[in-house]
């Protein structure tokens, strides 16, 4: 198989690089991660920046190969990631491309593209994190709108957010699978109280949502009634198969500077630490050659990633938390001090096994759906 760039693509990636040597010196400085207000309006006006020179849609409708040198060049270059951007550029986006009408993908997506609208992902509950189904919030038909009531948890940039892509059920008779709907709600609507939940790493990403009959237009609801699940899985299947795919390629650049670190402060002389290194590196070769993989399928399927992604999301979760406890052992007792880089990485790493859908459920969907494998009693 010949990886080497086509002369289309070899001429997109030096335009590509061209145009990020020139634009990236003069953006504004980062906010402070604590200034979400301060953070959206960067994300957003990173992704204008992105919009009027042509690469905002990269995501959509891209060619894999030409998806996967943005990401690449990008990381490269140290652009902006897509932050708050996030759930609409890279799940809401994608499943309202697949599974809208035309009216709702001419409202929703040009303003995620342009960099003018927010998105948040009101999935998890309290009582329903892995075991998605057995979500509880309540929306009962009113006229042209569903009454929405119930809570949300770990509500991703809910607190600055304009839409939330939200899960409720419809039919509380039908069963856990078929009575789920997939809706659009306004942030902005009555009776939504938002409370940002502080994590390990000091930050507010994620937010307690509640919902007091919270009035939804039934026109945003995204496929059928009580077909939710269904639309659901092609959300998390982008979430797992292509939207970590920028983070494979800072890994391997983390993994480089953590073997320059291990050279300067002495522990490059441990073998052992040596062959972990080495082994992470072939590990992040391998998920990208797999990322690669899962954005071919997707454009093969219509767009859609299959459960390979399963299998990317549980190997990328355990590679990531690898690497940086690989870290913490280079920088020895700097590891504690917050300031360091990479200290604050391990933290948030320890997330990645059970966000997008936990390590356990990733390997019961490989084991039935790739495997063919008897369900557990």
């Amino acid at each position: 198989m010949d990886l080497s760039d086509t002369p289309q693509e070899a001429e997109f990636r030096a335009r590509l690089r061209k145009w990020l040597a020139e634009v990236l010196p003069a953006l504004p400085p980062k906010p402070d991660p604590a200034d979400w207000p301060g953070r959206r309006a960067y994300d957003l006006g990173w992704q204008r920046t992105l919009y009027d020179a042509g690469y905002a849609d990269v995501h959509w409708d891209a060619s894999p190969a030409l998806r996967m040198i943005f990401l690449e060049e990008s990381e490269k270059a140290g652009a902006p990631y897509v932050g708050a951007n996030f759930v609409g550029l890279l799940h809401a986006g994608p499943t309202i491309a697949a599974e809208g009408t035309d009216a709702q993908r001419a409202r929703w997506l040009p303003p995620i593209l342009r960099g003018e609208e927010v998105w948040c992902q009101g999935f998890s509950e309290p009582d329903a994190g892995s075991d998605l189904a057995a979500l509880r919030t309540r929306a009962r038909r009113d006229g042209d709108d569903y009454v929405v009531t119930g809570s949300k948890i770990w509500t991703s940039h809910a607190e600055v957010a304009d839409w939330c892509e939200l899960l409720v059920r419809t039919d509380p008779d039908a069963p856990r699978h078929r009575g789920i709907t997939w809706l659009a709600m306004p942030m902005d609507a009555e009776g939504i109280t938002v409370r940002p939940l502080r994590t390990l790493a000091g930050s507010t990403e994620f937010a307690e949502v509640f919902l007091d009959e919270v009035r939804v237009p039934a026109a945003n609801r995204v496929g059928a009634e009580n077909d939710g699940w269904r639309v659901t899985m092609v959300t998390l299947s982008f979430e797992r198969g292509t939207a970590f795919v920028g983070e494979v390629v800072a890994c391997r650049r983390i993994l480089r500077q953590l073997a320059c670190t291990a050279q300067e402060n002495g522990h490059w002389d441990d073998p052992a630490l040596r062959r972990r290194l080495g082994r992470l590196d072939a590990e992040f070769r391998a998920l990208w050659r797999l990322t690669q993989w899962n954005v071919s399928e997707a454009a093969a399927g219509g767009g859609v990633p299959g459960v390979g992604g399963s299998v990317f999301k549980l190997r990328y979760s355990g590679a990531r938390q690898e690497l940086y406890d690989t870290a913490a052992d280079i920088l020895g007792p700097d590891a504690l001090d917050l300031d360091r880089p990479w200290v604050l990485d391990r933290l948030s790493s320890l997330s990645y096994t059970i966000a997008a859908g936990t390590s356990q459920i990733q390997r019961n969907i490989v084991a039935e759906r790739m495997l063919g494998l008897p369900k557990g009693r």
